[in-house]
Protein backbone atom coordinates (compact mmCIF):
# COMPACT_ATOMS: atom_id res chain seq x y z
CA UNK A 1 0.00 0.00 0.00
CA UNK A 2 1.04 3.70 -0.80
CA UNK A 3 0.26 7.05 -0.51
CA UNK A 4 0.41 9.06 -4.10
CA UNK A 5 4.01 10.07 -5.56
CA UNK A 6 5.62 13.62 -4.93
CA UNK A 7 5.02 13.80 -8.81
CA UNK A 8 1.62 12.74 -8.43
CA UNK A 9 0.62 14.80 -5.96
CA UNK A 10 1.43 17.52 -8.05
CA UNK A 11 -0.81 16.29 -10.98
CA UNK A 12 -3.42 15.94 -8.74
CA UNK A 13 -3.29 19.07 -7.55
CA UNK A 14 -3.15 19.78 -11.24
CA UNK A 15 -6.43 17.74 -11.76
CA UNK A 16 -7.73 19.61 -8.56
CA UNK A 17 -8.24 22.61 -9.98
CA UNK A 18 -9.83 22.14 -12.93
CA UNK A 19 -12.88 21.63 -10.70
CA UNK A 20 -15.48 24.45 -9.07
CA UNK A 21 -15.03 22.07 -5.77
CA UNK A 22 -11.78 19.51 -5.11
CA UNK A 23 -14.14 16.55 -4.33
CA UNK A 24 -15.24 16.84 -7.30
CA UNK A 25 -11.71 15.35 -8.78
CA UNK A 26 -12.49 11.89 -6.85
CA UNK A 27 -12.73 9.43 -9.70
CA UNK A 28 -9.78 11.18 -11.81
CA UNK A 29 -7.58 11.01 -8.59
CA UNK A 30 -8.90 7.32 -8.35
CA UNK A 31 -7.56 6.64 -11.47
CA UNK A 32 -4.43 8.10 -11.09
CA UNK A 33 -3.67 5.74 -7.44
CA UNK A 34 -4.39 3.13 -9.56
CA UNK A 35 -2.51 4.03 -12.78
CA UNK A 36 0.63 4.53 -9.92
CA UNK A 37 0.16 0.96 -8.32
CA UNK A 38 -1.81 -1.10 -10.48
CA UNK A 39 -4.79 -1.06 -8.23
CA UNK A 40 -6.28 1.46 -5.34
CA UNK A 41 -4.24 1.29 -1.79
CA UNK A 42 -5.45 2.11 0.83
CA UNK A 43 -3.40 4.38 1.77
CA UNK A 44 -3.78 6.14 -1.71
CA UNK A 45 -7.29 6.67 -0.70
CA UNK A 46 -6.42 8.37 2.78
CA UNK A 47 -4.32 10.51 0.60
CA UNK A 48 -6.97 11.34 -1.65
CA UNK A 49 -9.18 12.01 0.94
CA UNK A 50 -6.81 14.39 2.81
CA UNK A 51 -5.97 16.63 -0.82
CA UNK A 52 -9.77 16.99 -1.36
CA UNK A 53 -11.19 17.64 1.95
CA UNK A 54 -13.69 14.29 2.52
CA UNK A 55 -13.29 11.40 4.46
CA UNK A 56 -11.57 7.88 3.57
CA UNK A 57 -14.98 6.47 3.45
CA UNK A 58 -16.46 8.61 0.95
CA UNK A 59 -13.31 7.89 -1.34
CA UNK A 60 -14.06 4.06 -0.41
CA UNK A 61 -17.42 4.38 -1.24
CA UNK A 62 -16.83 5.41 -4.57
CA UNK A 63 -13.84 3.48 -5.18
CA UNK A 64 -16.28 0.64 -4.35
CA UNK A 65 -19.04 1.34 -6.36
CA UNK A 66 -17.21 0.74 -9.70
CA UNK A 67 -15.56 -2.31 -10.92
CA UNK A 68 -13.30 -1.02 -12.79
CA UNK A 69 -11.06 0.00 -9.23
CA UNK A 70 -9.58 -2.88 -8.23
CA UNK A 71 -8.66 -2.71 -4.27
CA UNK A 72 -5.98 -5.37 -4.44
CA UNK A 73 -3.02 -6.00 -6.73
CA UNK A 74 -3.75 -7.73 -10.01
CA UNK A 75 -1.90 -9.07 -12.90
CA UNK A 76 -0.15 -6.15 -14.91
CA UNK A 77 -2.57 -7.52 -17.52
CA UNK A 78 -6.19 -7.66 -16.49
CA UNK A 79 -8.55 -10.02 -19.18
CA UNK A 80 -11.72 -9.43 -19.00
CA UNK A 81 -13.71 -12.62 -21.27
CA UNK A 82 -17.54 -11.80 -22.24
CA UNK A 83 -20.06 -14.75 -21.41
CA UNK A 84 -23.25 -12.58 -22.02
CA UNK A 85 -25.54 -13.44 -24.42
CA UNK A 86 -24.01 -12.77 -27.89
CA UNK A 87 -20.65 -14.07 -26.88
CA UNK A 88 -21.69 -16.84 -24.87
CA UNK A 89 -24.04 -18.18 -28.09
CA UNK A 90 -20.64 -17.61 -30.59
CA UNK A 91 -17.96 -19.43 -27.76
CA UNK A 92 -17.73 -16.95 -25.19
CA UNK A 93 -17.72 -19.87 -22.08
CA UNK A 94 -15.93 -22.21 -24.13
CA UNK A 95 -12.92 -19.24 -24.42
CA UNK A 96 -13.38 -18.53 -20.76
CA UNK A 97 -12.53 -22.21 -19.76
CA UNK A 98 -9.50 -22.56 -22.33
CA UNK A 99 -8.30 -19.17 -20.84
CA UNK A 100 -8.44 -20.71 -17.50
CA UNK A 101 -6.63 -23.66 -18.58
CA UNK A 102 -3.94 -21.72 -20.67
CA UNK A 103 -2.86 -19.47 -17.96
CA UNK A 104 -3.47 -22.22 -15.34
CA UNK A 105 -5.99 -20.36 -13.27
CA UNK A 106 -9.57 -19.93 -12.79
CA UNK A 107 -12.06 -16.85 -12.95
CA UNK A 108 -10.73 -14.11 -10.57
CA UNK A 109 -7.33 -15.14 -9.90
CA UNK A 110 -3.69 -14.16 -11.05
CA UNK A 111 -0.98 -15.86 -12.26
CA UNK A 112 2.12 -17.08 -9.54
CA UNK A 113 4.10 -14.62 -11.69
CA UNK A 114 1.63 -11.47 -11.75
CA UNK A 115 1.34 -11.08 -15.13
CA UNK A 116 -2.26 -11.75 -15.98
CA UNK A 117 -5.80 -11.71 -13.60
CA UNK A 118 -8.43 -13.26 -15.65
CA UNK A 119 -12.39 -12.39 -15.30
CA UNK A 120 -15.28 -13.62 -16.21
CA UNK A 121 -17.60 -10.09 -17.02
CA UNK A 122 -20.95 -8.97 -17.96
CA UNK A 123 -21.10 -7.48 -21.53
CA UNK A 124 -18.84 -5.37 -22.94
CA UNK A 125 -20.93 -3.62 -25.97
CA UNK A 126 -19.36 -5.19 -28.54
CA UNK A 127 -21.66 -7.63 -29.06
CA UNK A 128 -21.73 -7.64 -33.06
CA UNK A 129 -18.14 -8.84 -32.49
CA UNK A 130 -18.40 -11.63 -30.45
CA UNK A 131 -16.75 -13.85 -28.99
CA UNK A 132 -14.82 -10.92 -28.03
CA UNK A 133 -12.58 -9.79 -24.73
CA UNK A 134 -10.78 -6.53 -23.12
CA UNK A 135 -6.85 -7.08 -21.94
CA UNK A 136 -6.62 -3.37 -19.78
CA UNK A 137 -9.72 -2.19 -21.50
CA UNK A 138 -8.89 -2.25 -24.76
CA UNK A 139 -10.77 -4.76 -26.87
CA UNK A 140 -9.75 -7.77 -29.18
CA UNK A 141 -12.78 -9.13 -31.05
CA UNK A 142 -13.58 -12.59 -32.68
CA UNK A 143 -11.36 -14.60 -30.97
CA UNK A 144 -10.86 -18.70 -30.88
CA UNK A 145 -8.34 -20.30 -28.77
CA UNK A 146 -5.10 -19.80 -31.10
CA UNK A 147 -6.31 -16.31 -31.32
CA UNK A 148 -6.04 -16.22 -27.36
CA UNK A 149 -2.86 -18.47 -27.02
CA UNK A 150 -1.32 -16.12 -29.56
CA UNK A 151 -1.91 -12.47 -27.88
CA UNK A 152 -1.22 -14.17 -24.79
CA UNK A 153 2.31 -15.13 -26.07
CA UNK A 154 2.94 -11.80 -27.38
CA UNK A 155 1.63 -10.05 -24.05
CA UNK A 156 4.59 -12.01 -22.02
CA UNK A 157 7.20 -11.68 -25.02
CA UNK A 158 6.52 -7.22 -24.80
CA UNK A 159 5.04 -7.68 -28.20
CA UNK A 160 1.67 -6.01 -27.56
CA UNK A 161 2.93 -1.94 -27.01
CA UNK A 162 -1.07 -0.82 -28.02
CA UNK A 163 -1.52 -2.26 -24.14
CA UNK A 164 -0.05 -0.45 -21.45
CA UNK A 165 -0.13 -1.94 -17.36
CA UNK A 166 -3.30 -2.47 -15.75
CA UNK A 167 -4.28 1.24 -14.62
CA UNK A 168 -3.17 3.26 -17.86
CA UNK A 169 -6.14 4.53 -18.92
CA UNK A 170 -4.71 6.65 -21.90
CA UNK A 171 -0.80 7.47 -23.45
CA UNK A 172 -1.42 11.08 -23.87
CA UNK A 173 -2.42 13.01 -20.71
CA UNK A 174 -5.09 15.88 -20.23
CA UNK A 175 -3.94 19.77 -20.03
CA UNK A 176 -5.93 22.39 -19.39
CA UNK A 177 -4.76 25.98 -20.08
CA UNK A 178 -4.27 27.83 -17.29
CA UNK A 179 -7.12 30.49 -18.04
CA UNK A 180 -9.57 27.26 -18.21
CA UNK A 181 -9.15 26.16 -14.74
CA UNK A 182 -12.01 25.96 -12.20
CA UNK A 183 -10.57 26.30 -9.70
CA UNK A 184 -11.62 25.54 -6.02
CA UNK A 185 -13.54 27.02 -3.08
CA UNK A 186 -10.89 26.83 -0.72
CA UNK A 187 -7.18 25.69 -0.10
CA UNK A 188 -6.90 21.98 0.30
CA UNK A 189 -3.15 22.00 -0.41
CA UNK A 190 -0.35 23.83 1.26
CA UNK A 191 2.31 24.15 -0.93
CA UNK A 192 0.63 24.56 -4.28
CA UNK A 193 2.00 26.34 -7.02
CA UNK A 194 1.23 29.94 -7.52
CA UNK A 195 -1.08 28.99 -10.49
CA UNK A 196 -3.37 26.86 -8.00
CA UNK A 197 -3.92 29.27 -4.86
CA UNK A 198 -4.38 31.79 -7.18
CA UNK A 199 -7.53 30.55 -8.45
CA UNK A 200 -9.06 29.96 -4.85
CA UNK A 201 -12.08 32.04 -3.39
CA UNK A 202 -10.90 34.40 -0.51
CA UNK A 203 -12.27 33.75 2.82
CA UNK A 204 -14.69 37.00 2.58
CA UNK A 205 -16.59 35.64 -0.26
CA UNK A 206 -15.20 38.37 -3.27
CA UNK A 207 -14.36 34.94 -5.45
CA UNK A 208 -10.61 36.37 -5.62
CA UNK A 209 -7.34 34.95 -4.43
CA UNK A 210 -6.32 38.41 -2.88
Amino acid sequence: MSRLTTANVLLAREIISRYPRPKSALIPLLHLAQEQDGYVADDAMEHIAELIGVTAAEVLGTCSFYEMFKRHPVGRYMINICTNISCQLNGGEELLHHAEETLGIRSGGTTDDGMFTLEDVECIAACTEAPCLQVNYRYEYRLDNDDFDRMVDDLRAGNRADVPPHGTLARVRQNIDEDRLAGVERPELAGAPAWYSSRLPSDDGDGGGN
